[in-house]
């Protein structure tokens, strides 16, 4: 059974950082694009990275994310982490870790298996 599990979600003051964590269990870690997404209040899904697990390549969809956000991934641990500096009042949202086999637009309807997402707040 394919699982994702994030954690690291929580209340933080404009310009703070999180670091979300996303575990993955049931696949071959490797053979898989594992992206972050983001859902806002009344918006609809949006991507915010992705990572090809396979030869590390790297997306942002999000330009407003470019230089404030990392993803990255420990393939030992089945682990993609989303590291996120200078958080923003916008930033607020549920985020969501996703794996596909393609996934190959950073798109969430792209993406076949979804975690359950953890809530990041940033207060201004």
């Amino acid at each position: 059974e394919v699982q994702l599990v994030e954690s690291g979600g929580g209340l933080v003051q404009a310009g703070g950082s999180l670091r979300l964590s996303c575990a993955a269990s049931g696949f071959t870690f490797d053979d898989y694009q594992i992206g972050w997404f983001r859902q806002a209040p009344g918006k609809e899904p949006e991507g915010v990275s992705c990572v090809s697990s396979s030869d590390g390549t790297t997306y942002y969809t999000d330009s407003s994310v470019k230089g404030r956000f990392t993803i990255s991934t420990d393939n030992a641990k089945n682990t993609v982490y989303l590291q996120m500096n200078t958080l923003k009042p916008e930033d607020t949202a549920v985020y969501y870790c996703a794996a596909d086999l393609k996934g190959s637009y950073c798109l969430p309807y792209e993406y076949e298996y979804w975690g359950q997402g953890t809530q990041v707040t940033v207060s201004s």
